[in-house]
């Protein structure tokens, strides 16, 4: 018998999950998809046309409430609010905001600021990120944007004026993290009218890793990774559990975003020293390869004792524990995105061997390897959090 599952989302969220659902067809798997841009009477009225085996959906408001009420096997796939009956799978929104922080204060930044919206994962994102700069921050501020488009991809044209005001204010250079990456695109364009530049003066991070948004801005963006495909898969297992009869879990399912994936719109590094920024641009080019701090240090021609001072003096860190950040960061995108094997991922990521790898991604990270993939791929159960 062939499973039909209906999809009441977006076209963005469709896009999403589509490359995690699709490996659900060859299990005789049909999927329909109906645009929750419907009024929720029109939605209710298709779906019980359509009499689906389950119903994978994203939240929105006065129509999540609707379509669980219908009393169908279902998934809601970006939330962690918990709804009687239905598994609510989440990005953990406190974490992603704790992974731009650590970006920016790897980068030895120590001026921050947060755009949000009003949306309900802004605060806890905005919580993560201003608990994760913590004590280190000699500056934070904070601007809510005002959102006139209800249609994600079409930020472009919000009104910008308060905006480029509130970054003219800052100090600088700046480290801005916003809570989604039309935001972010935003406050690139913000930064150009009030006659900064990106990333010298004001740097850039968003989330979602979204490649229409972050790759069409410019300069391209810099965003925390959220892993869809791992959240699409879960929607995917998790109704097809339903409709066999399962019990929902009564605490929402969370996954940890990956790392931020570093653009254009992010400096190498918040100091002015010009030979610690070579330093740390190497490390990035070649942190693949089997080099260390002395080759490094042999190949720009630096001392170094002189490059150890600058690190600490600097970034409260020495060259080769920034080295094996490094390294861990490019790790994590691997285990986060890619089913290659720790061996493998331990060569292409510069660690001399699986080993070495898993010390040292646990020292940085307080979790091993293995630990870190189930997170992210797999998700676990967490209480709902207000915010």
């Amino acid at each position: 018998m062939i499973t039909r599952i209906l999809l009441v989302a977006s076209d963005v969220f469709v896009r999403r999950w589509t490359p995690a659902l699709a490996a659900f067809v060859r299990m005789q798997t049909d999927f329909r998809i109906l645009d929750i841009g419907r009024s929720p009477g029109e939605l209710r009225r298709e779906i019980l046309k359509l009499k689906p085996h389950g119903v994978i959906t994203e939240a929105l408001a006065k129509r999540t409430e609707m379509i669980v009420g219908l009393g169908l096997p279902t998934v809601i796939a970006d939330t962690d609010c918990v709804f009687p009956g239905a598994v609510s799978i989440d990005v953990d929104d406190v974490a992603v905001g704790a992974e731009a922080a650590r970006f920016y204060m790897d980068a030895g930044y120590t001026h921050f600021g947060c755009v949000e919206n009003a949306m309900p994962y802004a605060d806890q994102r905005l919580a993560g990120f201003k608990a994760g700069v913590g004590a280190a921050a000699a500056s934070f501020s904070c601007f809510r944007q005002p959102e006139r488009s209800r249609l994600y991809m079409e930020s472009w044209n919000e009104d910008t004026a308060a905006l480029a005001q509130w970054l003219k204010q800052l100090p600088k250079p700046v480290g801005i993290f916003a809570v989604h990456d039309p935001l972010g695109r935003l406050v690139c364009e913000a930064a150009a009218a009030a006659g900064l530049h990106v990333p010298e003066d004001v740097a850039v991070v968003g989330a979602n890793n979204d490649e229409l948004v972050c790759g069409l801005s410019y300069p391209p963006l810099s965003s925390v990774i959220i892993p869809w495909h791992s959240i699409g898969t879960l929607a995917g297992e998790w109704v097809q559990r339903l409709i066999a009869g399962e019990k929902a879990p009564r605490k929402s399912v969370l996954i940890h975003p990956g790392p931020v994936a570093a653009r254009q719109s992010t400096a190498l590094v918040a100091v002015e020293d010009e030979d610690l920024r070579r330093v740390i641009q190497h490390m990035r080019e070649r942190f693949h390869e089997d080099i260390g701090v002395g080759g490094i240090c042999h190949d720009l021609r630096l001392s170094r004792r002189a490059v150890e001072r600058k690190f600490e003096r600097h970034l409260q860190s020495s060259p080769w524990e920034t080295l094996s950040r490094v390294r861990t960061d490019a790790a994590r995108e691997h285990l986060a995105q890619t089913d290659r094997s720790m061996s493998e991922i331990a060569e292409c990521c510069g660690f001399s061997n699986a080993e070495r790898f898993s010390v040292t991604f646990r020292r940085i990270t307080g979790v091993t390897p293995s630990a870190f993939r189930k997170s992210v791929r797999r998700g676990k159960d967490h209480s709902p959090r207000v915010g």
